[in-house]
């Protein structure tokens, strides 16, 4: 029995936000005291049958960490070292913001699903670049073997208005796109009011346009799920034609029918999003097949190899998971990646990269 199994039924006594506070404290503690650059060493989540050369950067396997669990950046060498490929940290919004009233995290453990409106609480930009900061001046120490991809999810301020929302980009891009592997411009994320108003092809461009000149840094654009897969498979091709990098596709879901007793607010993530979120992946890597270098990477309910190696195989390039961690543990991307390397193999593949887009 893995320990976490015994330790789960504890902290589902707390209430979410709390045991989530106990898990980054744990997380903090292990990585000042370097046990997780030890566990990474002698644990290394690494195939060559898992690399890929993306974004500019080495990615030692395609399973990611998505935004939301690690908002300020707090402990992503934590992370990696529990055998994830890349790390997204935020979102961060350009001032700090306490979020949304508590309680606003609720977990659906027989759907093995959460609720959230938590509101991109975060500490903002200037702390986000001192920790940044800091793990930069960390890294530049460790073997380029061990380095984790780290990008940043960006949003803009709960109480910017929409004609301003451009300037947050800017000043977030401008802030933080010298310290990132990569950046995430959101405009998805259904607790942010209005924020989703900007899912359109017009202010993207504009977006986009602005990320060009300030900032050398892959940029993606994170999309919601509750767009028709046509129209975000539509969306992500013109966001690829000015100039993303690539697209991360999905947010979470204001889809209420899809959990019986949501409440009508936030967003829902984990297994209930599973079909919806892997409809929209293939829509657009459809749509992005021929756009030469574009990544995309798949994350909405994905909890097993097996559904991993369905994105991958629907045209994904990377990965991300957060629900699945809540309620599988910290050993997750470790199975993951260990799964994902058993079934290249029932397939006849050595390299993860044959799978990609096998399917389309």
């Amino acid at each position: 029995m893995h320990p976490y199994s015994l330790l789960r039924p504890l902290l589902f006594r707390c209430d979410p936000e709390r045991a989530h506070g106990l898990a980054l404290a744990a997380l903090r503690l292990a990585q000042a005291s370097g046990a997780a650059g030890l566990l990474a060493r002698r644990q290394p989540a690494v195939s060559p049958a898992l690399r890929q050369s993306l974004l500019g950067h080495e990615f030692p396997n395609p399973v990611g960490l998505a935004a939301g669990f690690d908002k300020d950046a707090a402990v992503p060498e934590g992370m990696a070292a529990l055998g994830f490929g890349f790390v997204e940290v935020g979102t961060v919004t350009p001032r700090p913001q306490a979020g949304n009233p508590r309680p606003r995290l609720f977990r659906y453990p027989a759907e093995r699903s959460l609720q959230n409106a938590l509101g991109f609480n975060n500490r903002g930009l200037a702390a986000m670049r001192l920790r940044l900061t800091r793990l930069a001046e960390h890294r530049r120490s460790t073997p380029a073997a061990l380095r984790t991809p780290i990008g940043v999810n960006l949003g803009k301020g709960r109480d910017t208005p929409p004609q301003s929302a451009l300037d947050d980009y800017r000043a977030l891009l401008e802030g933080l796109g010298d310290l990132a592997d990569y950046l995430v411009v959101n405009l998805s994320s259904p607790n942010t009011p209005g924020l989703r108003d900007l899912q359109n092809e017009a202010f993207v461009r504009d977006l986009l346009a602005v990320a060009r000149a300030v900032t050398s840094t892959p940029v993606l654009v994170k999309l919601s799920p509750d767009l028709e897969p046509a129209a975000a498979g539509d969306l992500a091709a013109a966001a690829v034609d000015a100039g993303a990098a690539g697209i991360v596709a999905t947010n979470t879901s204001t889809d209420y029918a899809l959990l019986s007793g949501a409440r009508a607010f936030g967003g829902l993530s984990g297994r209930v999003l599973q079909t919806k979120s892997r409809q929209v992946c293939a829509a657009i890597a459809r749509r992005l097949h021929a756009a030469s270098g574009a990544v995309l990477i798949s994350v909405g309910g994905i909890d097993t190899a097996a559904e991993a190696y369905a994105r991958l195989r629907a045209g994904a390039s990377l990965v991300q998971v957060y629900t699945a961690l809540i309620y599988a543990g910290p050993a997750l991307p470790r199975q993951i990646n260990r799964e994902l390397l058993a079934l290249l193999a029932q397939d006849g593949m050595t390299q993860i990269t044959q799978a990609i887009g096998a399917d389309l």
